[in-house]
This record gives structure tokens, C-alpha cells and sequence, in this order.
């Protein structure tokens, strides 16, 4: 999406006029971007940017507080929209109204100068086309030097694959270059299939779960002649186990699993990656493959539910599978709201927003928590703070 695709120039006070929730324009230098559809997403919160509407934002984004990643910048490059014209003819054209008032009022020096205007707005205009030419030669000597040019920008038709076709059967032939495409997202939402019942069957909208809870006297039974009661209030203990063992789960299936790298020459591990995770660092902001499809799921939990009743006896494996179940679907909403919610500034879910958001677009080998980032601190994946 480099400048030189559009030669769209836009004034500053059409820029300006740009600056609320429902039409947010704001600046790079002279590159103007509209960021409209991605103020919800920011995980600073649509407050940030729209005082900052209107104005460049190239300090702001080379920090304090945060300096934004490289991904972040080529993210960015997706809104681009035009370069803004500093040599704007309204002063000139006012400069010519004021000398016309001033040179008298007769007829013939009215039309001397209607002439003289005439050919002065001529050279004008070849003035501006001259002007405009040498600033597309400017951009051109310029760009190698730009702190843009250090930024490979989103560009979907010379992107390595077909977003007009499903990306499942074109992602295992990437190879070596997969895991560098994979962690470079996009804004767009994606097709996996082509097949209408496959694909619908890898999106979700929303989960609806209900559980039924250990009731009257539970007993867990050691040997066929003696078993011992479960007291009503074990099991909150169990419950919490459940959801604490869940958090384990998540963070280990995260890291060992979903961010595995799969061998360039493997197209078949490849494939797997994206279609478990990769398509999901590849564009974040895709809502319907924030959480795990039902069917799935449903395949995922059962075999837990199973290996729960191996190691633990009757309803003491119902209990921590239920809290278990509870921590998943927690899990799963705090997922979807670290993507589309706007948390309050300096809540625990804003602090995870910003954290996950960073693991997404520059620590893709750190930050693995999702709910928690309990487990980050024992197996040193934490992501780092910023020094400026």
C-alpha cells in the first residue's frame, strides 16, 4: 500500500474535519490514515486516538508509554488513504481576489485583469502539475529513506497466498516462509474451506453451557464394601481445582501446541498449525474464530472428561471437570473481549488486553496466558516490560 499506488491528495482541513467515533482520520508525516473501524479495537481504548485525530501520530507511536512494534506499524499501513497536500492553492487564490479588489474598478482594467488572472492561474496550474510531479519523484528518491520503508506494508495482491480462495490446502506450501507469514496479521476476515458445511462447522458466534452439580450425599466408593462421604462444601475446593488445573491446560496447549513451528518441508504439519492457530495470529480480529468451534470442543472435553474419571474416583472427577469446564469458558469470553472489548484504563482486563495484543504482534514466543499470566512467571515467558 505504498503512496505511490493513489495519487488521492487531501487538505488539512478535510483531514480535520475527520475526528470522531464515526470518521477518525489521523497523520504519519503527510500519510493519512483512516482508522474508523479499528478505534474499538485498540487496546489502549478509542479515547487515545481520537484526541490524537487530525495531528500526526508518529511520537505517540514511538512511546512513552508504549512504542508500537513493527507489526504494529505495517498493521497500520491497511488504513491508509492519501498524502496530505501542504501546497494548497487557497492562498493563492486569495492573494489574486485582494489584487483585483485593489486595482481599481473600471471596466477596462477589470477585464486586463480577468486576462491576466486568466494566465496567471494557467501558470499556476502548470506550477501545481510540475510541483506534483516532483513530489511523486521525491517520494520515490524518498521512500528507501523513510522510517516507513523499514516496514514491509500489508499488500493482499502480492500477499503468498490467494485470499480469494480457501487458505487451508495453500498454507502448507509456504514452507520455510510460513512461520514469518503466519505472525505478520491482517485485517480481514478468513476462509478455510470451500466446502459450506466444513466451514461453517470452524467458526463460532457464541457458547452456551449448562452443567449439573453433585447433589444430595455423594459417596466415593474405594473398594466394592467401603467408600467414604464427599461433604457438600469439598466441593468449592474441587471446583477451584478444576479451574486451576484448566489454567495449567491452557497455558501449556498455548505454548506447546498452538506455537508449535512446524517444519518448513511438512505441509501437512503446517496445514494443521493454521488450522488450530495459525489463522488466528494471521488476523486477529477475525470474530467468528476467537473460540473454539462446538463440534470440536465437544471431542476435546469428552476425552478430558474421560482421563478425569481414570485418575480420580466418581463425583470427585465430576466436580473438578466441572470447574474445569467453568475455567474454559471463562477463558474462551475473556478471549473474545481482549480482542473487541474496551476495558476500563488501569483494570486487570485492560492490563491483559494490552499484554495479549503485544504477544499477538511482537512477543509471538512469550505471554502465553490468556486469563491469567500466572503460568509466564515459573516458565520465564514473560513478555518485557518497556525501557525508553
Amino acid at each position: 500500500m505504498s503512496p505511490l499506488r493513489t495519487s488521492r491528495l487531501l487538505s488539512e482541513q478535510e483531514v480535520a474535519r475527520h475526528c470522531t467515533k464515526d470518521s477518525c482520520w489521523v497523520l504519519r508525516g503527510t500519510r493519512v490514515y483512516d482508522v474508523t473501524g479499528f478505534l474499538r479495537l485498540h487496546p489502549g481504548g478509542d479515547a487515545l486516538i481520537l484526541h490524537m485525530s487530525g495531528t500526526d501520530i508518529d511520537q505517540e507511536m514511538e512511546g512513552p508509554p508504549h512504542k508500537h512494534s513493527d507489526n504494529a506499524r505495517r498493521w497500520m499501513e491497511q488504513y491508509y488513504i492519501g498524502e496530505l497536500d501542504r501546497n494548497s492553492c487557497t492562498h493563492k487564490a486569495q492573494t489574486l481576489r485582494e489584487r483585483r479588489t485593489t486595482q481599481g474598478t473600471t471596466d477596462d482594467h477589470t477585464q486586463q485583469e480577468e486576462r491576466e488572472e486568466g494566465r496567471e492561474e494557467g501558470r499556476e496550474e502548470e506550477e501545481r502539475e510540475e510541483e506534483r510531479e516532483e513530489g511523486r519523484e521525491e517520494g520515490r528518491e524518498e521512500e528507501e529513506e523513510s522510517p516507513f520503508s523499514r516496514y514491509s506494508t500489508v499488500d493482499l495482491d502480492k500477499d503468498l497466498v490467494d485470499w480469494a480462495q480457501p487458505l487451508a490446502w495453500q498454507v502448507g506450501h509456504l514452507g520455510e516462509r510460513y512461520d514469518a507469514w503466519v505472525h505478520q496479521p491482517v485485517d480481514r476476515p478468513i476462509r478455510l474451506f470451500g466446502n459450506a458445511f466444513l466451514e461453517a462447522n470452524t467458526k463460532t458466534s457464541c457458547w452456551h453451557c449448562f452443567v449439573t452439580l453433585a447433589q444430595d450425599r455423594p459417596r466415593v466408593s474405594l473398594t466394592p464394601d467401603f467408600s467414604i462421604p464427599v461433604h457438600k462444601y469439598m466441593f468449592p475446593l474441587l471446583f477451584a481445582l478444576g479451574w486451576f488445573l484448566w489454567s495449567f491446560l491452557e497455558y501449556g496447549i498455548h505454548r506447546f501446541i498452538f506455537h508449535m513451528t512446524p517444519p518448513g518441508h511438512n505441509y501437512y504439519l503446517i496445514t494443521v498449525h493454521f488450522l488450530l492457530h495459525g489463522q488466528h495470529h494471521k488476523s486477529p480480529y477475525d470474530g467468528s474464530r476467537l473460540v473454539f468451534p462446538p463440534a470440536l470442543a465437544a471431542v476435546v472435553t469428552g476425552g478430558l472428561y474421560m482421563a478425569l474419571h481414570r485418575v480420580l474416583p466418581g463425583v470427585l472427577g465430576d466436580c473438578v471437570f466441572v470447574g474445569g469446564l467453568c475455567g474454559y469458558v471463562v477463558y474462551d469470553m475473556i478471549h473474545y473481549y481482549l480482542h473487541y472489548g474496551s476495558p476500563r484504563r488501569g483494570s486487570y482486563l485492560y492490563n491483559m488486553k494490552a499484554w495479549h495484543v503485544k504477544h499477538h504482534f511482537e512477543h509471538q514466543r512469550a505471554g502465553f496466558g490468556i486469563s491469567t499470566t500466572f503460568w509466564d512467571h515459573p516458565f520465564n515467558t514473560v513478555i518485557p516490560k518497556e525501557r525508553f
